[in-house]
This record gives structure tokens, sequence and C-alpha cells, in this order.
């Protein structure tokens, strides 16, 4: 019997040994470098995803070793613009992976989440129209955008009535704003909220996006998918054992944002089979109206109620973040002389691009290069989803001379690719002009600069969430300067409840999910 034990003990040894020989010396990953560590485990990299500090982890290998990096058994990262091309261009054949099961809702898969290229293109043909450039900048969404850029307005007056010199939380007021515009844009009348306009209910949504446990959740998603659905899926006397050892308690992630995008595609339902939605413009009509043409080959109402919630999810913080940052660097002391310039240009607009409740005109902030500047540097320094984007190929491949077998794991982060010193000089530091300094490589920068993806699965709200940042900077300021409240100026505000940490580096300490601004009428 001792003699068994020890020839399984010597088999198991010989397989380990085997897999981790073969991992270091005898795979093709193993002429990648990088760490060991990384290269032995994938709970190397866990851990960092753990901590929320796996992408500026990666980025510092990406310095100590070179534009591509082993960063797994079975993955790898990349910082190159040929990189770039071979893995997110057109025609690459690249898929995304499991990781983007945690974006499916209702228990269906949507645009964002189908791995495969053809099913995401078939999904994206039913609306992509209604996010064109065209599109967002016609009539009925330019007014919709201009009217909660008014709401916004109004709501900084009344803080303003307090007190001379009012002081915001512009982390939860942004967010509000950018609710209102997704779900007015995404359900019409059936679903808007009215958040700016002070409505409870709709404004608890936003606890869904705060939530710190939602990032441990989703780590668990990821790096323990089986034993997570096990633990939620317990009943009885079992269930109250598990609830102890959730990630979150339920009802967990999103329950409000995704109970709130049912209710809506339900109702909208119920009136679209009475007839009385016939006037409606909003992104649910549209795939409605699909559905009903559609015998074959169409969606369900569920598969409606995935895909809208989705975009729901994907328009809020990422929009709103970005105009946090943005206002609080231009509010910054060191920054003042930007925030000089770009007032200047938005009070230099002509009367004929106001419109009658003194909002700029969504058409006319399109064309503002300044402010176009402003929001690609914070895009640059802060892209919403700063961490790698995996995708894997079903087939070997060759990327930046190295041999990558079929179904390895590659990515590219925006946060690595914004930061390269030889494409943007002194890369950590904020200055929005060098977006229009002509002895800067404009055209490289512009290849690199990566914050809504590209190809076929590049962000199909681009021109909605510029629309929508444009004409509010250009609104805040011609009305207000801006000024960092005591500490947060050098205290940079920290967004800790999604999958990546992230905040700027170069303060001494960060705020979650908080920042305060002081508005003063010029």
């Amino acid at each position: 019997m001792l003699a068994s034990y020890y020839i399984i003990a010597g088999l198991l040894a010989s397989v380990i040994f085997y897999k981790l020989c073969h991992s270091l010396f005898i795979s093709p990953l193993a002429k990648i470098p990088g760490p060991k560590a990384f290269a032995l485990t994938s709970w190397r990299l866990a851990y960092e995803d753990y901590n929320g500090t796996r992408t500026r982890t990666i980025h510092a290998l990406h310095q100590k070793y070179g534009p591509v990096v082993r960063i797994g058994p079975n993955e790898v990262s990349c910082n190159s613009i040929s990189a770039l091309k071979s893995v997110y261009g057109a025609g690459s054949g690249f898929e995304r992976t499991s990781f983007y099961h945690m974006f499916e809702v209702y228990g269906r898969k949507n645009m964002f989440s189908f791995p495969t290229v053809k099913a995401h293109g078939e999904r994206k043909k039913m609306f992509a129209h209604a996010y064109a450039k065209s599109a967002v900048m016609n009539k009925e969404n330019a007014s919709l955008i201009e009217r909660k850029v008014r709401l916004y307005m109004e709501l900084l007056g009344r803080e303003e009535e307090k007190e001379e010199g009012s002081t915001s939380e512009i982390f939860s007021s942004l967010h509000y704003f950018s609710l209102d515009t997704i779900t007015e844009f995404l359900y019409g009348r059936f679903g808007k909220t009215a958040c700016l306009e002070g409505r409870a209910e709709d404004r608890a949504l936003i606890q869904d996006i705060s939530d710190h446990a939602r990032r441990k959740l989703a780590w668990f998603a990821v790096h323990l998918p089986a034993f997570t659905q096990w633990l939620y899926s317990r009943t009885g006397i079992m269930r109250e054992i598990a609830r102890h050892f959730y990630p979150m308690q339920t009802p967990t992630t999103y329950s409000g944002i995704r109970a709130h995008a049912l209710k809506a595609c339900k109702t909208f339902g119920s009136c679209a089979a009475k007839g009385t939605t016939s006037e409606e413009t909003s992104l649910i009509s549209k795939l409605w109206r699909h559905h009903m043409t559609q015998k074959n080959g169409g969606i369900d109402d569920l598969d409606i109620a995935s895909e809208c919630a989705d975009h729901l999810l994907a328009g809020i913080d990422t929009t709103s973040d970005t105009l946090m940052f943005l206002i609080w660097s231009l509010s910054r002391r060191e920054h003042r002389d930007f925030q000089k310039r770009l007032i200047q240009e938005v009070r230099d607009m002509s009367t004929e691009s106001i419109n009658s409740d003194g909002v700029p005109m969504v058409d006319k902030t399109d064309n503002l290069p300044y402010v176009d500047a402003v929001i690609k540097e914070t895009l640059r320094l802060f892209a919403p989803l700063p961490g790698s984007e995996p995708r894997s190929l079903s087939q070997s491949s060759t990327i930046d001379g190295y041999a990558i077998p079929a179904r390895t794991v590659v990515s590219i982060s925006p946060y690595t690719l914004h930061r390269n010193p030889d494409v943007f000089p002194d890369p950590f530091k904020f200055n929005p002009e060098r977006w229009l300094n002509s002895s800067q490589n404009l055209a490289q920068m512009k290849k690199c600069f990566w914050a809504f993806s590209s190809g076929g699965r590049m962000c199909i709200g681009i021109h909605l969430a510029m629309a929508e940042m444009t004409t509010l900077v250009a609104a805040i300021y011609r009305k207000y300067t801006t000024t960092a409240v005591a500490g947060f100026d050098t205290l940079s505000p920290g967004i800790t409840s999604r999958y990546e940490v992230f905040y700027d580096e170069g303060c001494s300490g960060v705020r979650e999910h908080e920042c305060r601004i002081e508005f003063k009428r010029q």
C-alpha cells in the first residue's frame, strides 16, 4: 500500500515538474520576456487584480521588459501600434474571451459580450445608425443633451443660491447628468430618470455604481466563476451559511439599475402592443421595430432588455468619471492657465451658438478645438476603462516577432499605450496643449489614443459621449471658474468600485468616489 502511495506521489510530481518545465522552457511563450512568477501561475496576476493594481503592474512590466510581456502561463500583454493592428484591427480574427461573460444581462448575451466578430456585427447592425454622429447631432438628440445640460446648470445654480461661491460634490452630480441623459436616449418617456430634478428613487440608483463590493464580486466572477455561481445558487440552510462568504451581499451588483431597465422594457412592450409608441425615437423603439419585422433570426423581449441594460450601464460612469477628472484637473492650482484658455474659447462663442435657454448648442461645441484637446488629454490620462481588453485567436499567430500559440490570451491596455514617453513626452503630466502643438507627432499620438478602443469593437457611444462632454464643459466654463477645494488640490478622486482602481498617481492620496469643487460665477 505504501509503495502505491509513493508511485502516485511520484507520478503527480512528474506531471507538475513537466508542466513547470513546459511553461518555463518548452512553450513558445517561454521566449517572451517577463517575470517567472507570472509565467508559472495565473494567480500571480490574479493577486494584482484583487488589489486593483493589475494595470499599473503590467505597465511597470512593460517598462522593464519591453513592448511584449508574458503576464501568465497563457497570457501576453502588448504595447505597440503594430500589435494594436494585429489584435484589434479589422479582419484580425481575434475574439473576446470568457472575461466578458460578466457583462451579460438577464442571462442573455449582448453586443458587448458576444465573443465572435460575426455575432457582434449582426447585433450592432440593428442600432449602429442610432449612435452615428449625424443621429446624435440631429434636432431631437441635440435638444435632449442641451436640456440635460440646462438642468445640470440649474442644479449648480441652486447650490450657488445657498452661498456665494458654492461648493459642489461633482462625483454624484455628474452621475445624475449621465444617468438622466442615457436613460432618456435609450427608453424615452418609458424609463427616463430625473436625478437632476431631485427624484430620490432615481438618485438611489447611483449606489449601484459606487458600491465597493462590486469590484470584489467582479474578481470572483472572473477568477472563480464556477465557485461563484455555486455559492450564490445555494438554498435553504446552505444559503444561510453561504451568504457569510458572498463577495457581495444580495442583491448583487447593478440590481437597482437592471431592475429599472427591465421595468422600462416591460412598460414599453406593453404600450407597443397597444400601438401607443409610434412617435417614439428612442433606442428601445428601434430595437422593438426590428423585433416586430424580423420573423426569423430576430431578437426577443429579453434580448432587447439585455441590450438596452448593457448600453445603460456603459453610458453612466464612463462619461461622468471623465467629466469629473476633467473638471478636477482644470481646477487644480497648477493647471489654472489651461482653464483660462478654455474659458476664453467658450466665452468667444457667438450668440448664434447659444440656444434660447443659454446653453451652447451641441453642433457648435463639436467645433471647439481647445475643449476637444482638454477632453482628449483627460481621456488619455483617465480612460474610463484603462485596463486590458483580452482577446484570443483560434489559430497560432505572430505578434511583434513572437510566436503566439492558438487560444493564448493577448491584450493591450489604454493606460500603457497612453503613457508611452516616445509618443507623449512627460506622459504623466496633464497638458491639453500637446494636442494642439504642431511640433508634436500628432499623427502618432492619434494612433496611440485608444480611450474608445478601435476596429469593429470600437465604443459605439463615442459620438453621444463626446456631445455630452463638450456641451456640458462649454456651458460650465462660460459661466463659472472652478477651484479644487482645500485638500482636493493635492488629493486625487479615485474610482474604486470597478474591476480596476484608477486615480492620479502623482497625488499624495485618494478620495474614493468624491470630488469637491468650488464654482464661482465669472
